[in-house]
């Protein structure tokens, strides 16, 4: 197969490996192994981590596809949706699964896996970005992702609550909200949706109960005690 028909089929794949030169070229591995060192040596192809190669430079095109099952969340999606105007160095990728590296450097970008509970790992959905798929969560769980996981300060979640409640879907919120059952993250959203003038109270009030917990958990645990949803509010929202 000539270079030029080869790399056109190569850029078919997101992230392609060994076994997809040897395919394509109906050769064997040394001859693949050499077609993959003459390609990478003259800048046609780019090295993302062992035996997985790319004609593509976009690291969200790549970061969707090094492993499944996942999801872009936290910063990159909030990012991805607008709902932040802050330029985010990394790239934020939810798996179930372990990996023996949970960063690597693609393009001068960082992409960091985080390995999470499979019940957690829902809320996400399907995008077409730049020719290819890519996985990632819908607006109002990469909110709570970003909360659940504790990746961004519940301050910075509050001001992107704020400026953002009218396109994000509450009942959506709330659904994730009851899905998870974490006590800690129901109340701090019941106290935030209320404090920007949506009261679920009756949806989530049983869990509104026990111990006092902080609003922000990245702040020190002081301020006005909140009887209705059991917080302390250490920070101003």
């Amino acid at each position: 197969m000539k270079k030029i028909k080869l790399l056109k089929e190569l850029e078919k794949y997101p992230v392609f490996n060994l076994k997809t030169i040897k395919e394509l070229t109906k050769k064997e591995n040394s001859y693949a192994k050499l077609l993959i060192f003459r390609l990478k040596k003259e800048g046609l192809i780019f090295d993302i981590e062992k035996n997985k190669y790319s004609l593509h430079e976009d690291p969200l095109i790549i970061a969707s596809n090094l492993i499944w099952p996942c999801y872009l969340s936290f910063w990159t999606a909030l990012r991805y949706y607008n709902l932040t105007e802050q330029l985010p160095k990394d790239i934020f990728v939810i798996t179930t699964r372990a990996r023996k590296k949970n960063q690597l450097e693609f393009r001068r970008t960082k992409i960091r896996f985080i390995k999470i509970n499979p019940k957690y790992f829902f809320g996400f959905k399907k995008e077409r970005y730049a020719g290819f798929d890519i996985f990632i969560a819908e607006p109002e769980k990469a909110v709570i992702d970003s909360a659940l996981f504790k990746k961004i300060s519940f301050s910075e979640i509050a001001s992107i609550l704020k400026e953002n409640i009218n396109d994000l879907n509450a009942e959506k919120l709330i659904d994730c909200l009851l899905k998870i059952r974490k006590k800690t993250l129901i109340k701090r959203f019941g106290f935030l949706l209320d404090s920007l003038g949506k009261d679920f109270f009756g949806r989530l009030k049983d869990y509104a109960y026990g111990q006092y917990i902080k609003l922000d958990y990245a702040l020190p645990k002081r301020g006005i005690k909140n009887k209705k949803w059991k917080i302390i509010e250490n920070v101003k929202l």
